[in-house]
């Protein structure tokens, strides 16, 4: 009778581990990981002239969740039309105390635009940079910038001078990579896409000068295969 009950208690306390042995692994599995994901920039990042899920932050968000990387939606600061000085200030006004798994910093254009020198934009990128590294909890890796696109390119500069802007648009691009690379953070050129499609109206918005949904996805999927990388062990 020991014997049996013996056996009796073995099969018992086998099973009953199976079972526990089962429910953690659901229970791991229902607390995966959500990363979070701020979203710092101007027109480029807020998706002017398309619906909000069609911007590249979006998109990229949504490619990353395909991977099985969980991301929450993005965190969007940003607003047509900014320079740095302005995305600066938007910065200040939220008063941000959150720490992001990452972050993506697309600025610049209208600084081109306005005229400003490239002396000017070191110094303001630089401090948005080192903000954004810091949104990042510290993490320089987890910083991604992106070059600036060139409008020069567009329908929306016909009869302006489009070597001039390019040239421009390069110089900034040099210094924003510079930086960049220089403070560990990751760089994704999306600059040669912008100017491969720039008379493409597939891949352009109704303005003639911002992007679709169809250029945003090129970004977005440039972005996400980074930040899968990185956010991998």
């Amino acid at each position: 009778m020991r014997n049996g009950r013996s056996l009796v208690f073995s099969l018992v306390l086998f099973f009953t581990l199976v079972i526990l042995q089962a429910c953690a692994q659901t229970n791991t599995k229902k607390i995966s990981k959500m990363y979070t994901y701020l979203a710092l920039g101007d027109s480029y990042t807020i998706g002017e002239q398309v619906p909000m899920h069609d911007n590249f932050p979006y998109q990229a968000a949504k490619l990353l969740n395909n991977k099985k990387i969980e991301v929450a939606d993005p965190v969007i600061i940003a607003t047509t039309g900014w320079t740095t000085d302005e995305l600066a200030s938007s910065i200040r006004e939220h008063n941000i105390q959150d720490k992001f798994s990452f972050v993506s910093l697309l600025i610049g254009v209208n600084n081109q635009y306005r005229g400003r020198s490239v002396v000017n934009y070191k110094e303001e990128f630089t401090q948005l940079l080192n903000q954004a590294i810091g949104f990042a909890d510290g993490k320089p890796e987890r910083v991604f910038v992106l070059s600036i696109p060139d409008w020069g390119a567009t329908p929306f500069a016909e009869g302006k001078d489009r070597q001039k802007v390019a040239t421009e648009i390069d110089a900034y691009n040099a210094a924003c990579k510079e930086i960049a690379l220089a403070h560990k953070c990751q760089y994704i050129e999306i600059t040669g896409s912008t100017r491969e499609h720039a008379q493409d109206k597939d891949y352009l918005a109704g303005d003639g000068l911002h992007p679709s949904g169809k250029e945003y996805t090129v970004w977005a999927e440039r972005l996400a295969d980074v930040v899968a990388k990185t956010l991998k062990p």
